[in-house]
């Protein structure tokens, strides 16, 4: 996107993978949760997250310790001009499908319309080309309407599926069909529900590319689902389990005493990051009259003693996310917004609110229970906002009760231990907050349609932000079933700063772009952050290997396990 790749034309392999991993062996995985579908790109239905980076390719791969660069896979080169107007791919002669037919120009532009009908989150770069054609016996040329320096990349890494596997057949359906892919695993086993089981392809195509050594080394992969946390980490515990993700601090100082890390069976790895925290937190729904007062969401905001919470769940060890960027370069700096910040958000200093450009901290409790300095604060604003205390409850002008439901999904434990902790402190303002937690066909159909006033977020933003933001906050996107916005929000300045990101000719420009957007949501009050953490906390078998001297400045993201992982001989 930003000068030039790192790595030269005949590179032998990435350098976060080690081209010499022993191959073979059975790797399995657990995930809280559930499947119905293995329709990975339909917004009906919930299929499990591994089908497309297990079985499905891109014309081209990540590399993930270049935040702005893309190598080729399934294209072997790709043209483009200075001003970023168009991208032309020409695709390996020798890509196939696991069926043996070859991926082609018409493939292609079959997956790029198709997959935009199907599923929002390919929609907007859709609408960002004028035309698709097919230039060659196999070259395909994308024209945009605009110029736009990430979507050449974005394309790049758009998956490709065969058109003759879809005849026939729909692909916004839910249904246990899975795609016909190109990747290095085809799907052998599927227990509905329960567990799904990936096969290593012997004819894999690009086994043997550069961009692809070292990788995907495994000969099976089993991933487990579980109704709950708790009952995977048993599993775990078990040796039911080869590896287990681990997200509360406190179990990870305390609780691995057991007897398969003792004996040496299991250990402990720790894989720090450099990418941007991911953001945890409860999520307003603003279309939702209850909260699209700004003054309330604040309120909330300062009900919430985090540090409290912190101390009570994960010993106080971990930090909480200060904004959307946080723990990277692209995060806004601390204090009142900077000069350039300012200048950035002055065209749209009407639609703004009127601290934007203040010290946006997040609220810090005592660190008591009782967090009365938060809720005295809380309890003003909303006296603010038209809410009194009458007969014990919190009302409206109109003697509406201020209750809301927090949906969470089935298994996790930790957020649900959070909110109602929480839940206890709102009941000293005078608010119900009802905990809901529902099955995962039940968390997808209801987040489709928008039906929850307050629910979890996990949003991992990297560190080349673009065009995926305005999925996340495009007012374009906020009413669209199934839309990433989840919060609805509609704002000018968002819709202009990710504009100005997206056509940034230099990183300087690119990163002011960012922080001034990271500001602008940070001031809107959308989420009420909880803790991240700056590393990523694996126990597993001990006959379990990673290339541990070159992790990727992502860390324990997407492509690293299992894609990088082995089984030792």
């Amino acid at each position: 996107m930003h000068g030039e790749p790192a790595l030269p034309l005949h590179f032998k392999a990435l350098p976060q993978a080690n081209p010499d991993a022993p191959k073979g062996g059975t790797l399995v995985m657990g995930e809280s949760g559930g499947f119905d579908s293995l329709n990975p790109f339909s917004t009906r239905g919930r299929a499990s997250a591994w089908i497309t980076p297990l079985t499905v390719e891109t014309l081209m791969a990540r590399a993930w310790d270049e935040p702005f660069t893309v190598y080729g896979l399934l294209a072997e080169s790709v043209k483009t001009d200075e001003a970023r107007t168009y991208a032309e791919f020409t695709l390996r002669e020798e890509a196939r499908f696991a069926d043996g037919s070859p991926v082609t120009p018409e493939d292609v532009v079959w997956s790029f319309h198709a997959l935009a009908e199907a599923h929002p989150r390919y929609l907007t770069a859709h609408k960002k080309v004028a035309k698709v054609t097919i230039t060659g016996p196999r070259s395909v040329r994308f024209d945009f309407i605009a110029p736009d320096r990430e979507l050449p990349l974005i394309l790049g890494l758009r998956p490709v599926l065969s058109q003759a596997d879809w005849q026939g057949r729909d692909l916004t359906a839910s249904g246990m069909t899975a795609p016909l892919g190109s990747g290095p695993y085809r799907i052998a086993r599927v227990d509905p529900g329960r567990s799904i089981t990936f096969e290593k392809r012997a004819d894999w195509w690009a086994k043997d590319l550069p961009v692809m050594r070292g990788q995907h080394n495994l000969d099976r992969i089993r991933v487990e689902y579980f109704t709950d946390s708790s009952i995977m980490f048993e599993a775990f515990k078990a040796g039911a389990l080869d590896v287990y993700r681990e997200h509360q601090a406190a179990r990870w100082r305390s609780g691995y005493d057991f007897g398969r890390v003792t004996s040496g069976q299991v250990v402990k790895s720790e894989i720090p990051h450099q990418r941007p925290a991911m953001m945890t937190g409860l999520v307003f729904n603003t279309r939702r009259p209850l909260f699209a007062d700004l003054r309330v969401r604040q309120a909330l905001l300062d009900s919430f003693g985090f540090e409290f919470i912190n101390q009570t769940l994960n010993g106080g060890s971990e930090p909480r996310a200060g904004s959307w960027f946080y723990n990277s370069g692209l995060a806004m700096p601390q204090g009142p917004a900077t000069p350039a910040t300012a200048a950035l958000l002055a065209p749209f200093a009407q639609s703004l609110p009127g601290d934007v450009l203040s010290d946006l901290s997040l609220p810090v409790s005592d660190g008591s229970e009782a967090n009365r300095a938060g809720l005295r604060r809380a309890m003003a604003l909303l006296e603010e906002a038209g809410w009194q205390v009458r007969d014990g409850e919190l009302r409206n002008a109109e003697n509406s009760p201020f209750r809301f439901e927090i949906l969470l999904p089935m298994g996790n434990a930790e957020i649900r231990a959070a909110a109602t902790i929480w839940a206890r402190s709102l009941s000293r303002l005078g608010i119900t907050a009802q905990i809901q937690a529902v099955d995962d066909a039940q968390m997808t159909a209801r987040l489709r349609d928008f039906d929850f006033d307050m629910t979890t977020l996990l949003r991992a933003n990297s560190l080349s932000p673009g065009n995926e933001q305005l999925l996340y906050w495009g007012a374009a996107n906020a009413d669209a079933p199934g839309s990433r916005n989840v919060a609805g929000v509609k704002s000018p300045a968002v819709d202009g700063l990710i504009e100005g990101l997206l056509t940034a000719v230099t990183p300087e420009a690119f990163r002011e772009h960012v922080r001034a957007l990271d500001r602008v949501l940070m001031a809107g009050r959308y989420v009420i952050p909880l803790w991240f953490a700056d590393r990523s906390r694996l126990a597993h078998d001990s006959g379990l290997g990673y290339p541990a001297d070159r992790l990727p400045v992502y860390g324990d993201a997407a492509g690293f396990l299992p894609d990088l992982w082995w089984r030792k001989p």
